[in-house]
């Protein structure tokens, strides 16, 4: 009898456990992909919503300067770390385990002293065409390790995605019409599953949602239980019967569907805006001595504190259960809102470091000097998933020396150059471009004579490259570029 309670009481934390964090995670993740721009929007949606959230005044002092001080939290707003460990009411936060939020994914001195000693560069808005879903893919694919017959595959696949982002042919049809083997097909289309956005390339909504809760919760098994036999219980609200059907408690299946309501059935969406949107640098890589630093715009962005009302709320012996149970899922919720933001910051910082030291060259001297880059490089020196680079440089931008460009323009695969050394693709299709601007538009030059040129001076190409390069660029054929006297 003496050992029945014990694995009761481990499965009731780790369910516990679960439930606070697992939300987060998802949170995080769309965090991650958001640009300057749209994480503002986030923030001021997230503090009308959050009363426990609070802008911190610009006369106020930054965290930094707080820490260097020994100052008392009375006069100074305190940092989120803090807070999680050090709360003035340590009897009303006790039950509320902050530290787990921070000591999994915070590292408080991780930001670089030498950045705050760089001139910050004048941050401007630009103009940029939108990137759409089916060419944030093609790029993923573009870097990817795999076979060249399960990369024209995903090309097939790519191209029968409705603007949802859902696959809208049978697998069968693909590989018919596209001339692959169905292999192929299946294992392309496993390959773009993992691809940003998250759940993109599924069948249905089931299985949208199924990826989803693979890649960010993986452990809910429940979450995963409800989504494959119960959709359509979960769409009517009948999590009592889901609960019955599962022997659950009804508690638990809620906590699930809070989860699951966070997931997107439409992933494919936030890639079809076809107006052109204004943008801002989200990084600038400054030269500072021999090396350059990564230097984050935070420009308009909303400094985030805990409210000190709440707090002293909570302390109070007249505040009533309900509303004290009220404020403390609040403060769960901002303090998981702060760490995904640092988060955030944390993980673009680290992915443009790994860039600056394999792009040095390009942000001396130009864009002939662009070296080859894979995500997939980059994810391991990092120590993160390559879906969690490609969303750390979807749709951001970084001021360089060179100019303003998006992140993810600085990843290309290797081709053999001249010398049977390694250049860029982005270089080699730029060359292709000029041969063929200077062409005499009377006589244009053909796809093969094109190779032949390019083989004359050490690249190893094929026509049919020739041909994908240029029709990537969006360049018409030799019959179509003839101009007749």
């Amino acid at each position: 009898m003496g050992g029945g309670p014990s694995p009761r009481i481990g499965l009731n934390l780790k369910v516990a456990q679960k439930q606070i964090l697992t939300p987060g995670l998802v949170q995080m993740v769309s965090v991650l992909a958001l640009n300057k721009l749209e994480l503002r929007e986030m923030i001021n949606r997230e503090m009308v919503a959050n009363p426990v959230l609070e802008e911190v005044p610009e006369d106020v002092p930054s965290i930094d300067e707080v820490d260097k001080r020994t100052e008392s939290a009375e006069t100074t707003p305190p940092s989120p770390n803090h807070v999680a460990r050090n709360g003035d009411h340590q009897d009303s936060f006790q039950e509320i385990d902050f530290g787990t939020f921070f000591d999994d994914y915070l590292d408080p001195g991780y930001r670089s002293p030498e950045a705050e000693v760089v001139e910050r560069p004048s941050f401007e808005n630009f103009l940029s065409q939108p990137t759409s879903l089916s060419a944030h893919l093609e790029w993923q694919l573009s870097l990817s390790v795999c076979s060249d017959s399960v990369r024209e595959a995903g090309h097939s696949i790519i191209g029968n995605l409705n603007e949802d982002g859902y696959v809208t042919a049978p697998l069968e049809e693909i590989a018919q019409t596209g001339g692959h083997s169905l292999a192929d097909v299946q294992e392309a289309l496993g390959l773009i599953q993992v691809f940003d956005p998250v759940g993109v390339a599924a069948r249905d909504v089931r299985e949208c949602l199924l990826i989803q809760l693979h890649t960010l919760a993986p452990d809910n098994t429940l979450a995963q239980q409800i989504v494959s036999g119960y959709l359509k219980q979960l769409q009517n609200k009948q999590y009592r019967e889901i609960a019955r059907a599962l022997d659950r408690p009804v508690k638990t299946v809620e906590r699930c569907v809070d989860l699951i309501r966070k997931l997107d059935p439409r992933p494919g969406q936030r890639y079809n805006n076809s107006q052109a949107r204004l943008i801002e640098p989200d990084v600038a890589f400054v030269k500072a001595g021999d090396t350059y630093q990564v230097v984050m715009n935070e420009d308009g962005l909303p400094q985030l504190r805990l409210s000190h009302h709440y707090r002293r709320l909570l302390g109070e012996d007249s505040t009533t259960r309900e509303v004290r149970n009220y404020v403390k899922e609040r403060f769960t919720s901002a303090i998981q809102l702060i760490k995904n933001i640092e988060q955030r910051k944390q993980t673009i910082v680290k992915v443009c470091e790994a860039i600056i030291r394999r792009q040095n060259e390009f942000l001396d001297r130009g864009i002939d000097y662009l070296r080859p880059m894979m995500i997939k490089e980059v994810a391991e020196e990092v120590g993160v998933h390559p879906s969690t680079v490609s969303r750390a440089v979807a749709s951001k931008y970084a001021y360089t020396p060179q100019g303003v460009y998006e992140l993810r323009y600085f990843f290309s695969e290797a081709v053999q150059g001249p010398s049977g050394a390694a250049t860029s693709l982005i270089n080699l299709k730029r060359l292709v471009k000029k041969m063929i601007d200077e062409e005499d538009v009377a006589r244009p030059l053909t796809d093969e004579q094109i190779t032949q040129q390019l083989q004359k001076v050490g690249y190893c190409v094929t026509r049919r490259t020739v041909a994908k390069y240029r029709e990537d660029m969006r360049i018409p054929s030799t019959h179509q570029r003839r101009v007749k006297a």
